[in-house]
C-alpha cells in the first residue's frame, strides 16, 4: 500500500444509506410481528467491510441510536473498492428472551456423571447448580479455586464412586410459539441486510494535507484488518506469515501451553499439521477431550493441550484429567521459554454472567501469580468468535452469549501483562461464512498472530 494510504480514518457519511435500509427491513419486522413501526433500538447488528479481489476485510461499529436507526463506522484501511455487510444477528425482542433463559431456566443444558463401584453403576445429573429435589446431592466444588460443581447423590454409591463427566444433553420446547417466531433463519436471525442502494464505496489516495476526519461516535479502531489474505494488526505487534521451517525456528526450545475448548484445540492441531518434526504422544485419551501433548525432540519443542474444567460438553471424560485452568497456571514453573495459550467462552453461554465472572476472576488471579513469580511467561488469550447459528445453538450459545461474554474477558484482563489474540474481528472481518470453528484460512492467521507475539520482530 502506498504511503499516502488514509489510515485509520473513520467516517459516517457514507452510511445515510445504511441507516436508511436498518430501518426499513426493522420496520418490515416490526409490521409481522405487531404491525407498528418500531422506534427503539436494542437490536443486535454487525457490520464489516470487504474487497474479495484484494482478500481485504475489516470490522465495524454498529451505533445504536436507541430510535429503531443505525449507523455503522469502518476505517479505511485499503485503497479501492469496499464492500459494505451488516448482519441482523438478533432483534431487541429476542435479546429479551435470551436475558431471561439465562435468568429463569441456567439448566437448559445438563451433564451427566457416571457413578461405579464394583458390580453397581448409577448415572445422576450434575451442574454448576441442580434445583433442590429431595435427593441429596454430592458437592464437588474445588478447593482451591472454589469453582462449584454438584452431582445428585447415587442411590447406592458415595459420592467418591465418580469416574466420569460428559455431556447430557438439553432441555427441548424453553420457548413458546411466539418466541420461536423470533429465531428464524434467513428471517431475522443471522440474517444479511441487503441495501437499498448502491452498498460499495471506493477509498482513494489520501491528499496532500487532508485533513483526517474522526467519528465521535466510535470509542476506538478496529484492533486489525486483512490485506491479500493476510491480518494486519494495529497494536504494536507486527504480525508475520511463518512456513513450517519458520515455526520449527520460533518454538525451538519452547514449551506451550494450551488450555480451553475445541476453538483452542483447533490450535494445537493446526500447530502439529505444520511441522514435521512434532510427534504427538499416544495418552490414549479420546481427540475431542485430550488432555493431548506433543514433542518435537530435535528442537526440544513440547506443546499441550487441556480442557478446561465444567460445565464442559464433551464426550466422557476420566474426572481426574478435568483441571480448572487457575490451579494448572498454579502448577507452572514459570520460564522465558514458556507460554501459555489460553480461551474460555463457548461453554459458559447458557449460565448468568456471575458464573463466567467468577471463572475469570480464579484465572486471573492465577495469571497474576505466575508473572509475578516469572515475569518473562508469555500469556496470550484467544477471544470469541462468532459461529452459524440454528435455533438449538442460539438459546444456549447465541453469538448474543458470545460477544457479552467476550466484553467480560477483556475488561478482566485488561492492564495485565497479557496479549490478546482477538479472533471476534479475525471472524468478522473474513469473507469466510461464520462458524464455532474458524476455517484453517482464519485459523493460520491467528496462528501467525501467536507466533508473532512469541518470536517479534525487532522494535515491534
Amino acid at each position: 500500500m502506498k504511503a499516502t494510504f488514509c489510515t485509520r480514518r473513520e467516517i459516517c457519511a457514507l452510511f445515510v444509506f445504511l441507516t436508511v435500509f436498518v430501518l426499513i427491513f426493522v420496520l418490515r419486522h416490526m409490521d409481522i410481528l405487531e404491525g407498528r413501526p418500531k422506534k427503539s433500538g436494542g437490536d443486535f447488528l454487525l457490520a464489516s467491510l470487504h474487497n474479495r479481489n484484494l482478500e481485504a476485510g475489516v470490522a465495524g461499529q454498529v451505533v445504536d441510536h436507541l430510535n429503531g436507526s443505525y449507523s455503522a463506522v469502518f476505517s479505511l484501511l485499503w485503497e479501492g473498492d469496499a464492500q459494505v455487510e451488516v448482519t441482523l444477528v438478533h432483534p431487541g425482542e429476542a435479546i429479551s428472551v435470551l436475558k431471561r433463559l439465562n435468568r429463569e431456566q441456567p439448566n437448559r443444558i445438563y451433564y451427566k456423571s457416571l457413578f461405579h463401584s464394583g458390580s453397581l453403576s448409577e448415572t445422576t445429573l450434575c451442574n454448576v447448580c441442580l434445583r433442590p429435589t429431595q435427593q441429596p446431592l454430592c458437592n464437588y466444588t474445588d478447593l482451591r479455586t472454589g469453582e462449584p460443581w454438584f452431582c445428585s447423590k447415587p442411590k447406592n454409591l458415595s459420592c467418591d464412586a465418580r469416574i466420569n463427566h460428559y455431556e447430557g444433553g438439553y432441555k427441548e420446547k424453553v420457548l413458546n410459539s411466539n418466541e420461536e417466531k423470533l429465531f428464524q433463519s434467513d428471517v431475522n436471525m443471522k440474517v444479511y441486510i441487503r441495501a437499498s442502494g448502491p452498498a460499495n464505496v471506493t477509498v482513494l489516495p489520501q491528499k496532500e494535507g487532508q485533513r483526517q476526519v474522526k467519528s465521535s461516535t466510535v470509542t476506538s479502531g478496529p484492533s486489525g484488518y486483512y490485506y491479500q489474505g493476510a491480518w494486519r494488526a494495529l497494536g504494536r505487534t507486527t504480525v508475520r506469515e511463518f512456513s513450517a521451517s519458520a515455526i520449527s525456528q520460533c518454538l525451538k526450545g519452547k514449551v506451550v501451553h494450551m488450555y480451553g475448548d475445541s476453538t483452542i484445540r483447533q490450535w494445537y492441531e493446526f500447530l502439529n499439521a505444520a511441522l514435521p518434526g512434532l510427534e504427538e504422544f499416544d495418552l490414549h485419551n479420546p481427540k475431542r477431550t485430550g488432555p493431548h501433548m506433543s514433542l518435537d525432540y530435535a528442537n526440544n519443542i513440547l506443546m499441550t493441550y487441556r480442557s478446561h474444567g465444567p460445565p464442559i460438553h464433551f464426550p466422557p471424560m476420566d474426572i481426574r484429567v478435568l483441571h480448572y485452568i487457575a490451579n494448572e497456571l498454579d502448577g507452572l514453573v514459570g520460564e522465558p521459554n514458556i507460554v501459555v495459550v489460553f480461551t474460555i467462552w463457548a461453554h459458559f453461554g447458557p449460565f448468568p454472567m456471575e458464573i463466567y465472572i467468577r471463572r475469570l476472576q480464579s484465572i486471573r488471579r492465577a495469571v497474576v501469580r505466575l508473572l509475578d513469580k516469572t515475569p518473562g511467561t508469555l500469556v496470550v488469550i484467544r477471544t470469541a468468535n462468532p459461529k452459524a447459528l440454528t435455533l438449538d445453538v442460539t438459546i444456549n450459545y447465541s453469538d448474543w452469549y458470545s460477544l457479552q461474554r467476550d466484553k467480560v474477558l477483556r475488561a478482566m484482563f485488561k492492564g495485565l501483562n497479557v496479549h490478546l489474540i482477538d479472533a471476534w474481528e479475525m471472524t468478522l472481518a473474513h469473507h469466510l461464512p461464520h462458524n464455532l470453528h474458524p476455517p484453517p484460512p482464519i485459523i493460520r492467521n491467528m496462528i501467525n498472530h501467536l507466533l508473532s507475539y512469541i518470536c517479534p520482530q525487532n522494535g515491534s
